[in-house]
């Protein structure tokens, strides 16, 4: 018999199956982890998730494996290549907003010494079990990450609405939004 999914798992895409099954939801603390899903989460925006599943390799070596330093130091000429990568999404305001997050991460660093820290007081640092019974409970947006948004915002970042930050939130497993009925939330409550 096969495992119960959550129902937004396209059954037929092995990297989604995979994305599920063995990352989406799982607490990340490391902050070029971190890093790397926040800025797939602002690069999905107007886009399917399957669109960026399918270049998070090329996203991986196209930005240095989101080195975050290196990200920062980014000039015209390295603009240019990454707008001309077929292999990641060529938007030029998702690559600046990426260069640009890369350097507001970096004062964020100095300051509190931590990304992963700084992120995760918008969950006072443990994940928010949910239980939803069927994908229309989940919600869009929370206060939570409305105050994320806000705050990376006001920090300097682009690409990090309420929408995008809740997305980012359940990826990481600062919330576990797999619905009950899905093999995966009984095993992520069991590991918090």
């Amino acid at each position: 018999m096969d495992k119960q999914r959550c129902r937004w798992v396209d059954l037929n895409n092995p990297l989604y199956l995979e994305y599920h099954d063995q990352e989406w939801g799982i607490p990340v603390y490391d902050d070029q982890q971190l890093f790397e899903m926040l800025i797939l989460e602002g690069a999905q925006a107007g886009l399917s998730w399957a669109t960026i599943l399918n270049k998070r390799q090329n996203y991986r070596d196209a930005f240095d494996q989101f080195d975050i330093e290196k990200i920062a130091r980014y000039d015209k000429r390295k603009i240019n290549q990454l707008l001309n990568n077929p292999g990641i999404v060529r938007n030029r305001l998702k690559i600046n907003a990426t260069i640009g997050n890369a350097r507001a991460c970096l004062e964020i660093l100095q300051r509190h010494n931590s990304f992963s820290d700084y992120l995760w007081q918008f969950v006072d640092g443990e994940p928010i079990i949910n239980r939803w019974q069927n994908l229309q409970q989940v919600p869009a947006r929370t206060a939570n990450s409305d105050v994320m948004a806000k705050t990376l915002k006001k920090a300097g970042f682009k690409f990090v609405g309420s929408t995008i930050c809740y997305a980012f939130m359940q990826a990481v497993g600062m919330v576990n939004d797999h619905t009950v009925d899905c093999f995966r939330y009984q095993e992520l409550v069991k590991r918090n």
